[in-house]
């Protein structure tokens, strides 16, 4: 007697409970009627809310290469076949791969750059993804964009050599808006902070074009938030539930851009001392919570306390009574999703570590000669989509 076939919803319960991507790929190869249900958008975008992308490895950006997470870390399989398979050298971009620098990666996709040959302009950008050997070019800023920040330049005067200019990527939000259109979407943001606001403007693969993101409010400005010359170069960005956050050598505010509104706004720093040049991590906890690390002071610089902040509408940190002890030449490095990354500089074995930010779990990762590395999460462009990149 044939058995009674297994309602949807009771499959799609099933396939969210497994524990990981590989483990759903392998199941949407059983059948016709399973890969329709694993392929749905609006199930992906259930699935990534309970099981983070996994972190595959670092890619050192001025080597051009992938280092792969190896066993017993968890992700050493899937980072081997990632390794076998993409081409981090950037051979297929147009012309010579020398030419284009990494700015940033992100959802396993790669941002990268180089000098326009008129010599004039913004550099020319590249969003590739490695995987496929696919990628788009950027189009050039809209001239209207441009005349009104050189306006804003002219007017700034000599402050303008105090600025800071970054471009990065932006993965989609699991919002209504992000739901109408392809998982494979992503958006690149171009930035430069002046002394008294930020200039910025976002590019959409959906709609092929740049737009100008609001800036900051009369009642808003960067004062609080120091940038002069001397200290352009501790500006550092972070990610966390949705948000950008920039911390500067000052301890009173903190710029953020919210991603799902595209709205930049300075919130209040956590009330504790910091050095200027402090390495200094913000990351996710969980349940929508963001955690950020700061050095303690008149310690060795191993040594953070932890303030927590629950992601809503509050702008307050609360401090917790437990503190974060690295090991002797350790350096925080960064953030990905719930986890510390870490760079341990030992001379006879260097490398990354994560570090879960409520356990405080310590794991290997990979060797690495290069702190100045990318965390690669994700196999792009997203579970089971097609390319489209």
């Amino acid at each position: 007697m044939a058995l009674p076939a297994i309602a949807d919803e009771l499959l799609v319960d099933i396939f969210l409970r497994l524990p990981t991507p590989e483990d759903l790929i392998r199941a949407s190869a059983a059948c016709v009627s399973f890969r329709r249900l694993v392929a749905d958008r609006s199930f992906l975008r259930r699935f990534r809310k309970l099981h983070p992308p996994p972190l595959l490895g670092f890619l050192d950006p001025n080597r051009h290469c992938f280092h792969p997470a190896v066993p017993p870390h968890p992700s050493a399989p899937p980072a081997s076949a990632v390794a076998s398979a993409a081409d981090f050298s950037f051979d297929f971009l147009p012309g010579s791969s020398r030419d284009w620098s990494v700015l940033d990666v992100r959802d396993g996709r790669v941002l990268l750059s180089r000098p326009r040959r008129a010599g004039k302009g913004l550099n020319e950008m590249v969003v590739c993804d490695p995987l496929h050997r696919q990628y788009l070019l950027l189009p050039e800023l809209p001239d209207d964009l441009v005349a009104s920040w050189i306006d804003t330049l002219v007017t700034e005067g000599p402050r303008f050599s105090g600025s800071y200019r970054e471009t990065f990527l932006v993965s989609p939000c699991d919002d209504e808006e992000a739901a109408a259109t392809e998982e494979t979407s992503f958006r690149v943001i171009w930035m430069t902070l002046l002394q008294t606001k930020p200039m910025a403007a976002v590019f959409s693969s959906g709609t092929g074009q740049w737009r100008a993101i609001p800036p900051l409010t009369r009642s808003e400005s960067l004062p609080g938030f120091v940038l002069s010359t001397w200290m352009v170069s501790f500006v550092s960005r972070h990610y966390a539930n949705g948000r950008f956050y920039w911390i500067s050598g000052s301890t009173e505010k903190l710029l953020v851009l919210d991603i799902r509104r595209m709205e930049f706004s300075m919130t209040d720093h956590p009330p504790c001392v910091r050095g200027v040049s402090d390495d200094v991590a913000i990351a996710e906890a969980g349940q929508g919570m963001t955690v950020m690390f700061v050095p303690k002071p008149n310690t060795p610089r191993f040594t953070y306390s932890v303030w927590r902040n629950n992601g809503g509408s509050s702008t307050q940190w609360q401090t917790e009574e437990k503190t974060i002890s690295l090991d002797y030449g350790s350096l925080i490095m960064g953030a990905v999703g719930r986890h510390l990354l870490l760079y341990r500089g030992s001379f006879f074995k260097p490398g990354y570590f994560t570090q879960d930010v409520n356990t405080f779990e310590l794991e290997r990762v990979c060797d690495a000669l290069s702190r100045q590395a990318h965390g690669y999460c994700n196999f792009p462009p997203s579970l089971l989509s097609s390319p489209t990149v």
